[in-house]
C-alpha cells in the first residue's frame, strides 16, 4: 500500500476518498531503560533503546492504519501524520504513544 504525507500525487488522480484512517500504539518505557535515557541525556549521546521503542510504535501505528485502508478497500493512504507523545506516569515511569492518520483513496 502506498503511503505519503502529501494530499496529491503527480500523475495519480484520486477516484475515490474512502475516509479517514488512524492507527495508534501505546508502548510502556521500561523504569531501567528510561533511567539509563536520563543518564545518556546527562552526559550527551542517543538512547537507543528509546530510539528503538518509538520505531516499534510507528510501525505498529502504520500497521494499524494500514489495516483500517485495506478494509475499506484502498490502495493507498494520503495525507499521513505521525504524532508522538509521552505519556508521564506518577511513579516515575512512562509510556509512548504514536498516533498515525491519514485519508484512506482508491487511486485511477
Amino acid at each position: 500500500m502506498l503511503i505519503a504525507t502529501v494530499s496529491v500525487l503527480d500523475g495519480r488522480p484520486v477516484r475515490k476518498y474512502l475516509g479517514l484512517v488512524s492507527g495508534e500504539a501505546i508502548l510502556g518505557a521500561n523504569i531501567f531503560r528510561d533511567l539509563f535515557a536520563g543518564i545518556r541525556d546527562i552526559v550527551g549521546g542517543r538512547s537507543a533503546s528509546y530510539e528503538k521503542e518509538l520505531r516499534k510504535a510507528k510501525d505498529i501505528a502504520l500497521e494499524e492504519m494500514m489495516e483500517q485502508a485495506r478494509a475499506l478497500g484502498a490502495t493507498a493512504i494520503l495525507g499521513v501524520d505521525v504524532d508522538y507523545q509521552e505519556i508521564s506516569m506518577g511513579n516515575g515511569g512512562g509510556m509512548l504513544m504514536v498516533a498515525a492518520t491519514g485519508t484512506a483513496v482508491l487511486l485511477d
